[in-house]
């Protein structure tokens, strides 16, 4: 008998040459094998007859062959076969394959399938039917047969599942049919079920192997609407499984946490004043309700693990400083890493004018600094003289010792590549539980090896509720969901591109009264293979013939760090009027003079990424424009993203559209995401269960109880390591 774990070469009929072929569609055991699901299904339930044919219908015929041949023409040979019932005929046609003029003989029997069609006399045929052999009328007992071969065909006479093809000639949709059969009748149907009765109870789950079986050969009374959406008992089953385990390990992951030492921080009357001394406005009602979960999870004795979302212009760093004020106000230092120098930049120069003339030491640590300035920044970290360290991932380098690191913020944390992140997660660290910022508290913490800091991850990048279950299911979550007093909504409008110069006629008038403009441009330079303008083109462009007047500046990732930051204190302090700039000014860029901002070539960015650079302007009280050219060409989900940016300002609800748009390998701009691989689970379709598969792990882990038993417990826990261990650290983000 066959094991879900047994390779796929000692399966009948694969051997280790298909085997080396499946592989790459990620299929190495029998498992994965029975986890490659069709990806739609025909109903050929019942054969018609010729008779009662209609144009435009899918049908399957059974019929006998009555002649074949290849006629040619100047393109293709044509293959032509001739098939009957009775005194009724039926023409079907194959492109391109003379080879099959071998296949057939008069008196066969035939089961076709495929779309019905009218030929020029108004005649009836199908092009390029799928076809099975029956058997042979003229053969002793050959139309007995015929008739018993098409009850027991995988083609013809029920709900066929039909399969991705690999590429390769043998596998195709049929041969995966027959494979997948074999397979699923000779699986050892004693498999113990991994997860616990009482879950299988709650939500009325069907066995593995019935799933298995009902999803690849479903009964001849499934819904076929089901079918096609996923949403039979046989589907639910599976695409729960895939949920339920990924659910399970972030909850045990999240109770781990909670079960570590962590740093009791004081909130006592001196912390409460120097919080209120940094506010330069009073904090919205958002603010106050999230500062006091962080407050209270940095009060407790384990480790502080929260996520903290907040739209573009919601305050999050003021937050994030008021919670640095609290590990430093108790004597501990904390640590800001950031993805990029200009945001690390920018969070500096913010902690510096918010921090500073309180009396609080803060230092800059990134990758361009020179050796020098490097030595020196880690010395005064090691020695404890810097009590807020921002930096980048230069912070996370074996040099960097921290006297008494108590508080970690990773700003932008989706923006890390997973190895930065798995490193942030795991470097020195003494077992496979350890979170974000393990590897800075590790990092030279002797006397606090026992207790771990607490870890603040922020994004202003909106995560829909179905991403943050599966991508930071571990944390707990806090949103910013208000506006500080004095931002407006942006005006959002889409624009041709051959209305481009009433855009920079708008753009003057807007510097006329005093404002500052973005112009962002999606590349750096031109390629002749595309038509996309450049922002070192357009730059000249503009600076020479639209706007000469005017002083028009350029900033892009190529630039050097001291050149960025020039550009960028000039832009700030109002001597650049226009600033021209590719993605690099998308986060972290705060000019609350800047009220309009040109997007070229918008229908090329992504939903998030769009709704990012519009948060760069509207930071102050001015009316703030945001004008989006789109290309002379515009697909039809350009479009759709284009409408929602001009419809809503809501980063939630734009943030849940880029998901069903792009799907959540590539939701953050990146496949690298840290995003789990699911076999059979969508977590954009499958919300609900998602939300299901949530609640029942944290029941599991709960236990044992009444309910669920130590030995239910392992052995889902078993499954759920056997599932994930290979690729679990990307599930462990936060």
């Amino acid at each position: 008998m066959l094991e879900p774990s047994t390779p796929v070469q000692f399966v009948k009929g694969i051997g280790p040459r298909l085997a080396e072929v499946l592989a790459a569609k990620g299929i190495a055991t029998v498992d994965d094998l029975l986890h490659y699901l069709p990806f739609r299904y025909e109903d050929r339930l019942n054969p018609r007859s010729v008779s009662e044919l209609r144009a435009g219908e899918m049908a399957t015929v059974i019929a006998e062959v009555r002649n074949s041949g290849v006629f040619r023409t100047r393109r293709m040979a044509i293959f032509q076969l001739t098939v009957g019932q009775g005194t009724s005929k039926l023409k079907c046609l194959w492109f391109n394959a003379a080879y099959l003029q071998d296949k057939f003989q008069p008196g066969q029997m035939l089961a076709l399938y495929g779309k019905v069609e009218a030929d020029r006399d108004g005649r009836l045929q199908i092009m390029q039917p799928q076809f099975e052999v029956l058997g042979d009328i003229n053969e002793p007992g050959g139309a007995d047969e015929a008739e018993k071969k098409a009850a027991a065909s995988l083609e013809v006479g029920r709900i066929v599942p039909i399969y991705e093809s690999t590429g390769q000639g043998k596998l195709s949709p049929r041969w995966f049919r027959r494979i997948i059969r074999w397979t699923l009748e000779n699986l050892n149907p004693c498999l113990p079920d991994p997860v616990p009765a009482a879950v299988r109870k709650h939500l009325s789950l069907l066995s593995p192997n019935k799933a298995l079986w009902q999803v690849h050969w479903p009964d001849p009374g499934e819904s076929f609407t089901d079918l096609q959406t996923s949403r039979t008992p046989a589907h639910i089953r599976l695409i729960f499984d895939e949920l339920f385990f990924i659910e399970l390990g972030l909850e045990l992951k999240r109770r781990e946490q909670k079960a570590q030492t962590g740093i009791a921080f004081r909130l006592e009357k001196n912390v409460r004043e120097a919080i209120k001394k940094i506010l330069p406005f009073h904090p919205t009602a958002a603010q106050k309700r999230v500062l006091k979960e962080i407050a209270t999870d940095m009060q407790a004795a384990s480790p502080m693990r929260r996520l903290l979302q907040g739209d573009v212009g919601s305050g999050k760093t003021i937050v994030a400083f008021q919670a640095a004020i609290i590990a430093i106000e108790n004597g501990y230092q904390a640590a800001l890493m950031a993805p990029t120098e200009i945001l690390a930049q920018q969070h500096y120069f913010s902690a510096r004018q918010i921090l500073e003339k309180t009396g609080y030491r803060i230092g800059l640590l990134t990758g361009s600094l020179d050796q020098v300035q490097k030595r020196n920044a880690r010395r005064h970290i090691a020695q404890g003289n810097v009590q807020l360290v921002i930096g980048t991932h230069a912070l996370i380098q074996d040099r960097v010792e921290f006297k008494k690191l108590g508080l970690v913020i990773v700003d932008e944390q989706h923006r890390f590549g997973v190895m930065q992140r798995l490193k942030l997660m795991r470097r020195a660290s003494v077992d496979d539980t350890m979170g974000a910022g393990d590897s800075l508290a590790r990092s030279g913490t002797k006397d606090l090896l026992d207790a771990e800091p607490d870890v603040l991850v922020m994004t202003a990048t909106p995560i829909p509720r179905t991403l943050a279950l599966t991508l930071y299911g571990d944390l707990d979550v806090s949103i910013l969901d208000e506006l500080p007093p004095g931002r407006t909504p942006v005006v959002t409008r889409s624009v041709p591109n051959d209305r481009s110069p009433e855009v920079w006629d708008f753009m003057r008038k807007q510097i006329e009264a005093g404002h500052q403009a973005y112009v962002v441009y999606p590349v750096i330079e031109e390629n002749e293979e595309t038509e996309v303008k450049a922002a070192k083109q357009m730059h000249r462009q503009l600076r020479e013939k639209i706007f000469p007047s005017l002083h028009v500046g350029l900033l892009h990732g190529r630039l050097d760090s001291a050149e960025k930051e020039h550009v960028m204190r000039e832009f700030q302090q109002g001597k650049i009027e226009i600033l021209v700039a590719t993605t690099v000014i998308e986060v972290g860029v705060d000019v609350p003079n800047a009220t309009i901002m040109v997007v070229e070539h918008a229908d090329r960015f992504g939903l998030a990424q769009l709704h990012q650079l519009r948060g760069r302007i509207g930071r102050g009280a001015a009316k703030s424009y945001c004008l989006l050219i789109r290309g002379n060409k515009v697909s039809e989900e350009g479009e759709r993203r284009l409408d929602a940016m001009v419809r809503s300002n809501d980063g939630f609800q734009i943030a849940e559209l880029d998901l069903e748009l792009r799907g959540p390998g590539e939701f953050f701009g990146t496949k690298q995401a840290g995003i789990p691989s699911f076999r059979v689970a969508n977590i954009i379709r499958d919300r609900e269960l998602l939300e299901a598969a949530k609640r029942e792990a944290a029941f599991v882990i709960s236990g044992p109880n009444t309910e669920v038993s130590k030995d239910e417990i392992d052995r889902a826990l078993r499954e759920m390591r056997a599932r994930w261990s290979p690729t679990y650290g990307l599930v462990e983000v936060g």
